[in-house]
C-alpha cells in the first residue's frame, strides 16, 4: 500500500511513497495502481490494512460466506469495519462449510499417479 506524494502535471507523473520507498509512474502507467478503498477480500489475502470496512448485506446473497467475512475481519490491524444488515452477517456465520468444491483433483492425482510423466519411461518392476 502506498500514498501518493506528488503529481507533477507537467511532467505527466506522480511520486508515490511504498512504505519509504518512493516510485515515480507516468500517468499512462498509473492503470496498474488500485485505490486501497477498492481492494478485495479475495485480492487482501496475505495482506494486512490499518482499517477494514467491510459491506455485509443480503443483496450478496452468494458471497455471504463465513470464510470469506473471517478472512476479511483478519485482514484489519487497527480497526475493522462491518456496514449492513445483522441478518446478511448470521447468514455468512450459518454458511460455513457448506460450498462444495467441483475441481476432479481428486481423479486427476491418481490419473497423474498411474502414468508416467510424458517423454519418460514407465519404471520397470
Amino acid at each position: 500500500m502506498g500514498y501518493i506524494k506528488s503529481i507533477d502535471n507537467e511532467e505527466q507523473e506522480c511520486a508515490i511513497d511504498f512504505e519509504g520507498k518512493e516510485i515515480i509512474f507516468e500517468f499512462g502507467d498509473m492503470d496498474i495502481l488500485q485505490p486501497a478503498y477498492t481492494v478485495t477480500i479475495h485480492k487482501s489475502q496475505g495482506s494486512e490494512y490499518p482499517v477494514i470496512v467491510i459491506p455485509i448485506v443480503s443483496q450478496h446473497y452468494m458471497m455471504l460466506r463465513g470464510n470469506l467475512v473471517y478472512t476479511g475481519i483478519t485482514r484489519g490491524k487497527k480497526l475493522v469495519i462491518l456496514i449492513g444488515q445483522k441478518k446478511a452477517l448470521a447468514i455468512a456465520v450459518k454458511a460455513v462449510g457448506q460450498d462444495s468444491r467441483w475441481t476432479n483433483l481428486k481423479r486427476k492425482l491418481v490419473q497423474a499417479s498411474s502414468q508416467p510423466p510424458s517423454g519418460f519411461a514407465a519404471p520397470r518392476a
